[in-house]
């Protein structure tokens, strides 16, 4: 593969892939509608657009969801994509077919998503590295889309057809509902008397630590807590200052942990005692 790698779009992904692969000694380019502020050399309009394509082998769409198959619409239409290119996009939900507008061009097509979030690209190659990728589409495209994962330090995972929209949910529970959570957190902090801008804050380390115990247990082993080690006073004492939807949340996201304590060796009777006490009002789900 040639060390030239096109980007198009300069969000913060697209950005901080960018300066990662640029760690690697690649040469990159990204394309963008108008001109920026980039953290790598950018290049605006068709013409500049069509001479860097024809130089680089690995084109990534890193555009929202959204105008993915659009971007390759405009790829298609410029005729600066051919059968020596990779073009992969990186949506978590979408697969190779976002990108059909290019199947007439004979690139290799696919999909190649971080399992990891940039909030600033200069910090992306340390947060990239030792994280996931998740991958799919045509067999080179999977083929040089898993060399990029290894050149990033990351760990390619090959998605099967027809799986990313559950792989997809599976990050949006663990990394959007995360920050649910914290904010959950935050209110419970801040009804305990807790100065708002320290309730902010104080449960972000417990979280760190939490995500360093699955990590390294996975999550039967790594759950702690009153569900774990079930205890009904602390759980009963929680739903007495809890109403409506935020005591639904705790019933159903108790369950779910009683499954994991139960792997982890939580007695039979003492689950049921728990399941009973989370489940007595309906609030929670009893299938589990």
């Amino acid at each position: 593969m040639t060390r030239a790698v096109a980007i198009m779009g300069g969000g913060r992904m697209g950005g901080g892939l960018a300066v990662a692969l640029q760690a690697q000694a690649r040469a990159v380019t990204l394309l963008v509608r108008t001109p920026r502020q980039t953290p790598v050399p950018a290049v605006t309009g068709e013409a500049g657009w069509r001479d860097t394509l024809a130089g680089a082998e690995l084109v990534i769409v890193a555009t929202t969801d959204g105008v993915i198959t659009e971007v390759a619409a405009q790829l298609a239409a410029l005729r600066a994509i051919g059968p020596a290119h990779v073009v992969l996009h990186l949506s978590g939900l979408l697969d190779r077919t976002a990108l059909s507008p290019l199947v007439s061009s004979g690139a290799a097509l696919g999909s190649f998503h971080p399992l990891q979030t940039v909030a600033d690209p200069s910090g992306a190659p340390a947060r990239l590295r030792g994280a996931y990728a998740g991958i799919e589409g045509d067999a080179a495209a999977r083929e040089a889309a898993a060399l990029l994962a290894l050149e990033l330090g990351m760990t390619p995972v090959m998605i099967p057809e027809g799986g990313k929209p559950h792989y997809h949910l599976g990050a949006t529970f663990v990394a959007n509902y995360a920050a649910s959570l914290l904010s959950i957190g935050q209110r419970m902090a801040e009804r305990a008397g807790i100065d708002p801008a320290l309730a902010s804050r104080i449960y972000a380390p417990l979280l760190s630590g939490a995500a360093g115990n699955l990590a390294a247990l996975g999550p039967a082993a790594a759950l702690t807590g009153a569900i774990r080690r079930g205890d009904l006073r602390t759980i009963g004492a929680h739903l007495s200052r809890l109403d409506g939807r935020e005591r639904r949340l705790y019933c159903d996201l108790g369950l779910e942990a009683l499954g994991l304590a139960r792997q982890a060796g939580l007695a039979p009777d003492v689950s049921d005692r728990v399941a009973a006490l989370l489940t007595a009002d309906g609030s929670g789900a009893t299938d589990r």
